[in-house]
């Protein structure tokens, strides 16, 4: 028990595996981040994603707005968060970066941070992927270790250049000693619901249509 604990908490990342390295933004990209997250262009797209999400989880198809396509496999719960041409390369990776933000704050670190660049005969495949874990501390209430929403991936995928969906998934630790995990619901509503975009928030996400 204690080696699997010790195990999940590491610090190893996958990044020397099949083709994956670190990624992270230049010193320029991240000054830029840092304005778009300061004038909360992010509120065009967190709260609309938001509803599109519930949507789905209603059974709803609605044919305007955002797309969102559930995922339910063994063990782990997720969905993707589909690029729309009115959203624009630069504003998506910075969605995708502001996401991960957003994990941390709920009480997580970043474990790793990589991409990975695979070529096929006809198309290229790109992919970034966070994977967070949850801080080791443990529950007052019961001594366990206390896993909130279990272990949280974020994924970009992108095709021949052009981004397709950012995939946000959450798998809970089964092993004993760990608090029960929250839900996925619990995990999309604490990151994605924001208010809605003000006038300001608009206009402001054609400057990071296409530049990072």
């Amino acid at each position: 028990m204690f080696d699997f604990i010790q195990q999940l908490f590491s610090s190893k990342t996958p990044a020397s595996a099949a083709g994956w390295r670190a990624m992270a933004f230049t010193p320029a990209q991240a000054r830029r981040h840092a304005r778009w997250v300061e004038q909360r262009v992010y509120r065009n797209w967190l709260g609309p994603y938001f509803k599109a999400y519930h949507l789905q989880k209603a059974g709803i198809e609605s044919k305007r707005g955002l797309r969102v396509q559930l995922l339910q496999e063994s063990g782990r719960q997720g969905a993707l968060f589909f690029f729309d041409d009115t959203i624009g390369p630069g504003n998506f990776r910075h969605l995708y970066e502001y996401l991960g933000e957003r994990v941390l704050e709920l009480g997580y670190r970043r474990a790793c941070s990589d991409q990975r660049t695979q070529h096929q005969c006809q198309h290229s495949e790109k992919v970034l992927k966070q994977l967070f874990k949850p801080q080791p501390t443990d529950c007052p209430q019961t001594g366990c270790c206390n896993q909130r929403f279990g272990l949280i991936t974020i994924d970009l995928v992108a095709m021949n250049g052009q981004p397709l969906f950012i995939r946000v998934a959450s798998n809970a630790v089964l092993q004993p000693g760990f608090t029960p995990a929250c839900s996925f619901d619990e995990l999309v509503r604490a990151v994605f619901d924001v208010p809605l975009p003000d006038a300001e928030a608009e206009p402001l996400a054609q400057e990071y249509l296409e530049q990072v």
